[in-house]
């Protein structure tokens, strides 16, 4: 078999990093990159081609969440014809919703990597981008003129981890509920 293009190189790094973006979410980054390779279709073997480590591709990967969970925000904005106000209730809307607590795999970053990067030693570049896209991720659930997107962070990625924690209960739906509706009415 011969060597792949540059562009056919470049598309399946791509491929690794979104297929690993989505299994990270859903099954933590203790996934080997046997199973991440593997689900995108291509041999472990070419892995140490197109990433250093898998420290690295953890790295890709948690950016990558971060850059979909940036255009679902675009998209809300845009939605909303740029009200601010709006597309916030329209993310927390999805954000505690069923379908986002049973989807971990295209959810939040900020819930679906927490545990990992709780665990990591936050000398990484992961943890780096991690971090950022949480302050970013904060920044804009504030109410303008006020500084609270990092409580309304914390209550949505609490309540959704709870959520998932407790699914198949009713609990599950009631911590969801309970979180929609104190952050619908705070503002």
């Amino acid at each position: 078999m011969g060597r792949v293009s540059q562009a056919q190189a470049q598309e399946n790094r791509q491929r690794v990093v979104a297929t690993a973006a989505r299994l990270f979410r859903e099954k933590g980054t203790g996934i080997s990159v046997a199973d991440v390779m593997q689900a995108a279709g291509l041999t472990h073997g070419g892995f140490y081609k197109q990433f250093a480590s898998k420290d690295a591709l953890v790295g890709e990967a948690t950016a990558r969440a971060f850059a979909e969970l940036e255009g679902r925000r675009t998209q809300a904005g845009d939605e909303h014809g740029g009200q601010r106000n709006a597309a916030r209730q329209a993310l927390i809307d999805w954000y505690l919703s069923a379908g986002h607590r049973d989807d971990a795999a295209d959810g939040c970053p900020s819930a679906g990597l927490a545990v990992d990067m709780a665990r990591d030693a936050g000398d990484s570049a992961a943890h780096r981008v991690y971090a950022d896209g949480v302050r970013d991720f904060a920044e804009w659930l504030a109410v303008e003129g006020e500084d609270d997107g990092l409580v309304r962070l914390a209550t949505m990625v609490g309540a959704l981890l709870l959520a998932r924690a407790t699914h198949g209960s009713p609990l599950s739906d009631k911590i969801l509920h309970a979180a929609h509706e104190a952050l619908s009415a705070s503002g």
